[in-house]
């Protein structure tokens, strides 16, 4: 290692000569910046909630309680903390797979095709076309996406309002409004979702919803127009609550729903999240239709297409 002194003349002579110094020419680790930060803030939380439960086991009545639920309390922020660490891994492995720029993605309103150019040409992977519909059944749910005909101005971009419901034991489960727009290169692009969950008919949460361009959270590419094996991207970017990517592993598969199936031409992806670092979910597209499968791998679990009607431009 240099001393000062010599760090010092070195660093004189390349303000002098022009000379290339990789010390400085290395690239910040802003992907793991962002990464440390993320699990700081997942382990104050963490403790956060420790602490709390502390407060309302201190009000329990009898003493074995209280001390039963200490332990309870505690166990469960050892748990947390693994799960912080678990989110870190997963984060810093997508990090060594899109490189450490900050995820900063331009968007110029000029550059996103109108809704109604969108549906003249659209993706053919992921056609945002109004009225159609994907009607989907697996693991006890029936699912339904709509393309309808509203849109949603985010960033300038005027994006394509899709409608997605789930149904689970003839209750609605999740009411979801996905918001997405086409470049002119012909890829898609989501730009938020207003996510709700219901229990017994009741809302419970509206985790994982976001807009672009509030509180730094900021769209992600959902389908590319030229898909290749081995891309890696971010659909969506929301720190600590939306972090999907994907990435491509193979464009000319071979897959057989109840309502399509492709011989040598479809899409497979991978679908995976760092805050849920084991849930990976394969995703089947076929050209003209859009979605036609996705396999969990955690649980075995195919959600397959069962219904497609096709909208008109």
């Amino acid at each position: 290692m240099m001393t000062s002194t010599r760090h010092a003349m070195a660093m004189a002579v390349v303000a002098i000569l022009g000379v290339h110094d990789p010390i400085q020419a290395k690239e910040p680790d802003l992907c793991t910046q962002t990464s440390r930060a993320a699990r700081r803030a997942c382990e104050s939380e963490a403790l956060d909630d420790q602490w709390i439960a502390v407060g309302v086991c201190t009000n329990l009545g009898d003493d074995d309680q209280r001390k039963t639920c200490r332990r309870t309390a505690k166990q469960t922020l050892q748990e947390s903390r693994a799960e912080c660490g678990e989110q870190f891994d997963a984060r810093e492995q997508l990090c060594d797979a899109v490189g450490q720029a900050a995820y900063a993605p331009p968007i110029d309103p000029s550059r996103f095709r109108s809704p109604q150019a969108t549906a003249m040409n659209p993706n053919p992977l992921f056609p945002l076309v109004p009225g159609t519909i994907w009607v989907y059944t697996g693991g006890g749910e029936t699912i339904t996406v709509t393309v309808t005909g509203q849109t949603k101005v985010i960033q300038g971009v005027a994006c394509i309002v899709v409608h997605d419901v789930v149904v689970a034991g003839g209750q609605l489960v999740e009411d979801t409004l996905d918001y997405y727009a086409q470049d002119v290169g012909g890829s898609v692009w989501y730009f938020g979702e207003l996510s709700q969950s219901f229990e017994n008919g009741e809302l419970v949460d509206l985790e994982g919803s976001f807009t672009a361009g509030v509180a730094g959270a900021k769209a992600g590419i959902v389908m590319k127009a030229a898909p290749a094996v081995g891309d890696v991207y971010r659909q969506e970017f929301a720190l600590g609550g939306a972090e999907d990517a994907a990435e491509v592993l193979d464009v000319a598969a071979s897959e057989t729903v109840p309502a399509a199936s492709c011989t040598g031409t479809c899409l497979v992806t991978r679908d995976f999240t760092p805050l849920e670092p084991g849930h990976v979910e394969h995703k089947y597209y076929k050209p003209g239709v859009g979605q036609i499968l996705g396999v969990n791998l955690e649980t075995g679990v195919r959600e397959e297409l069962v219904s497609f009607t096709p909208g008109m431009p």
